[in-house]
């Protein structure tokens, strides 16, 4: 496996060394846009800066574009690395996650420890399964999804592309959330959210367009 770049370097990504150090990947620094980044030592290890900065690494690193949490992001970045002809480094994946073969795992996805995926579970590309996220039957996550930690989402529902769920949600079963939408923490959805909106409380309710 060729040494690995993570992009971002604040708490999510540092969260994401940690699990490249309990699988045995070799990370190498981090990158960052803000240039008063460049140059600093997070855990132990440098912010390169922006990707144009390792452009002599280019054949030689794997890309982790999912160390941030925002979605917009999280696309940006995949962009960024693809146009500039970096390889997106594999799914990462926790050692401890069971994965049955009904389930299918896309490119560039992090899966944090405690998560829990049942059966017939699709998973998409750039997504983010934080610590304690419970995935039950039939569940479809987008691409460039964010869960995270500790929400539960029950059977046949649908995270479309680029939503986020809120830490601690609860979703009941055979609701449709829609693309880049946020669901608010400790939120209980019960019905279906319109793409690009904010949901939040118990039961969640609109508050507004999103972002």
């Amino acid at each position: 496996m060729k040494p690995l770049v993570i992009w971002g370097c604040g708490g999510h990504a540092r969260e994401v060394l940690h699990l490249c150090e309990q699988m045995g990947a070799r990370v190498i620094g981090f990158l960052d846009e803000r240039t008063e980044y460049k140059g600093k030592v997070m855990d132990g290890l440098p912010v390169f800066g922006d990707l144009p900065d390792i452009l002599h690494l280019k054949d030689q690193v794997r890309i982790v574009c999912a160390g941030v949490g925002d979605p917009f992001l999280k696309k940006h970045f995949v962009d960024k690395t693809t146009r500039l002809g970096f390889q997106p480094a594999n799914s990462l994946i926790h050692p401890s996650v069971y994965l049955s073969k009904r389930n299918t795992i896309g490119k560039g996805t992090i899966i944090c420890e405690g998560t829990i995926l049942t059966t017939n579970v699709q998973v998409g590309n750039f997504v983010i399964l934080n610590r304690g996220v419970i995935l039950s039957h039939d569940d479809i996550i987008q691409d460039y999804a964010t869960v995270a930690p500790g929400a539960s989402i029950a059977g046949n529902v649908m995270v479309g592309e680029g939503a986020t769920i809120g830490i601690g949600s609860s979703i009941r079963e055979k609701v449709s959330i829609g693309a880049w939408s946020m669901i608010g923490g400790g939120s209980f959805v019960k019905e279906n959210v319109p793409p690009h909106t904010l949901y939040a409380g118990v039961p969640a309710v609109y508050k507004r367009k999103w972002p």
